[in-house]
């Protein structure tokens, strides 16, 4: 009798988890990543050209970013002040394809006041730069996302602003200037102000100042609460937040929380993830990219990286994973076309970047296959001639985006390692047989058969488990299945629960 007792609390924990992560919008989330001034055309060009006067440049929307010169006088690269013309009038007229493919949560790259096209050189966080729209349209469109059930997240940057920011103009020019502790200065002379990387462009707030820990997070009308309780935007994803430390990190999302309870906040980390929940509710997961773009390339054995995989969930802890955001491009990357040239690479990062544990995020057009190298090449304005139906890459896309929305388990559920020497395999559960998936990726070059454990006591014997993308079936069998894998192949297979035609119900008395 205590045997089954143990058995039924431990169930009931289990179940009482799943309810938890599954009333919380930050787990398993698909999140679309948008640069606002490349996404969609905006129909309102010529009520702000003016906006676009030297050093800024508009660009066609046919024309392709490409590098820069220095130029001296604006003190920036020429392609970082070249723009497109989007705004979040023309965003919000898109919305409608957001929606439809299946998209959680919308986060924006930095919208505030600047020079630049990409805007991590800030000169007001309080306003937002016009070429783009204003707080009301922010406002707009973070009820219109709500009224969809979507979200809305904004790009913080507050490790650093921009050199033209009147701000530090004032604290350079004057050391009695009142923002002159907002900065920090080499105390030798001519004291200059201390850059992020040593840019000159983008000098580094003081953070351990009261007064600007006031300013970004700790007061009702700072940056971070504002946007939270004015604008009802539902997070932040901070920018280089591993230069921020747990400890500003902790004070700023404990600040959030209380603005807006439930808000998300994420940090740009590419350290190991482990210690930095709960300074942040989540990691942009570039750990777990980088064992996926080595195990697709081959530079890593399907073992050796199940054993990585496995280990960073132990270290790091599922419920800060579930909210982690597995990137395989952004703005700071080549897009994923580039990165993995072939195609059967990019199919096996897309699907298992779905199936393993995290919140999925996607680089805007990356879902149509858009291409480009290292930024500025990256960042090119959306390809909306390639949205149609004949899209192989939408297409796989749109099916693995459905799959997540029917798979419980791919959002929230637990995760399993499954042991293959040569093949990577995993099984996601939430304590129903009926919701359980079972990855097995095969990124050699050799067809493989293998014999795999089912790590999930509840798939009955002679259970036929079938592919989720092809259909194809195997049969479980003394708590194994016995899978053939094609060369360079993911199969996803799901339990078929059903009874018999006869009405036999092999899974009757299960939950």
């Amino acid at each position: 009798m205590e045997d089954l007792n143990l058995w039924n609390e431990r169930d009931l924990a289990r179940r009482e988890a799943m309810v938890s992560r599954s009333r919380d919008w930050r787990n398993g989330a698909v999140v679309y990543q948008v640069m606002v001034d490349r996404f969609a055309p905006s129909l309102r060009l010529d009520q702000k050209a003016h906006l676009y006067q030297s050093p800024r440049r508009l660009r066609r929307w046919d024309e392709l970013p490409v590098q820069g010169s220095w130029d001296d006088q604006a003190q920036v690269w020429t392609h970082e002040v070249d723009f497109w013309g989007g705004d979040l009038h023309s965003l919000c007229q898109r919305l409608d394809y957001l929606q439809d493919l299946g998209i959680d949560v919308v986060y924006l790259n930095p919208i505030f006041l600047s020079l630049t096209n990409h805007k991590y050189d800030t000169w007001d966080y309080h306003q937002v730069d016009p070429t783009l729209g204003s707080r009301a349209e922010v406002a707009a469109l973070a009820g219109e996302l709500h009224r969809r059930g979507m979200r809305l997240m904004l790009d913080g940057v507050f490790n650093h602003m921009g050199r033209r920011s009147p701000m530090f103009t004032s604290a350079q020019a004057d050391t009695a200037s009142p923002w002159r502790d907002f900065f920090r200065f080499r105390p030798e002379p001519p004291q200059q102000a201390i850059g992020w990387l040593d840019v000159e462009n983008l000098p580094e707030l003081n953070l351990e100042h009261p007064r600007v820990q006031d300013f970004i997070y700790r007061e009702v009308d700072s940056v971070v609460q504002s946007y939270l309780r004015q604008e009802q935007i539902d997070g932040w994803r901070l920018d280089v937040a591993f230069d921020l430390g747990f400890r500003i990190l902790h004070e700023l999302t404990r600040c959030a929380h209380e603005a807006r309870p439930g808000s998300a906040v994420i940090g740009e980390i590419w350290n190991y993830p482990e210690d930095w929940h709960p300074a942040v509710d989540g990691v942009m997961n570039m750990h777990g990219r980088a064992i996926l773009m080595r195990l697709v390339r081959e530079q890593l054995s399907p073992r050796v990286a199940a054993d990585m995989w496995d280990t960073m969930v132990e270290d790091a802890g599922l419920d800060h994973l579930l909210k982690a955001w597995l990137v395989l491009d952004n703005h700071d990357t080549a897009r994923l076309t580039h990165e993995l040239p072939e195609a059967h690479q990019q199919r096996m990062a897309r699907i298992l970047q779905f199936t393993l544990p995290g919140t999925v995020c996607l680089y805007y057009g990356s879902e149509l296959g858009m291409e480009g190298g290292p930024e500025p090449a990256s960042r090119a304005p959306m390809r909306w001639d390639l949205l149609c139906e004949e899209n192989p890459t939408l297409q796989l896309h749109r099916s693995l985006l459905a799959l997540r929305q029917e798979c419980p388990a791919l959002r929230w559920g637990d995760f399993r390692r499954l042991h293959a020497d040569d093949l990577f395999a995993f099984l996601r559960r939430t304590g129903s047989a009926r919701e359980t998936v079972v990855v097995v990726a095969n990124p050699g070059e050799h067809e493989r058969t293998r014999f795999v454990q089912l790590r999930d006591s509840r798939i009955q014997d002679v259970t036929i488990l079938r592919d989720a993308l092809t259909g194809r079936e195997w049969t479980a069998f003394a708590g194994g299945v016995e899978v053939t894998v094609p060369a360079r192949e993911v199969l996803i297979l799901r339990p078929d629960c059903s009874p018999s035609p006869g009405g036999y119900h092999r899974y009757r008395r299960l939950p």
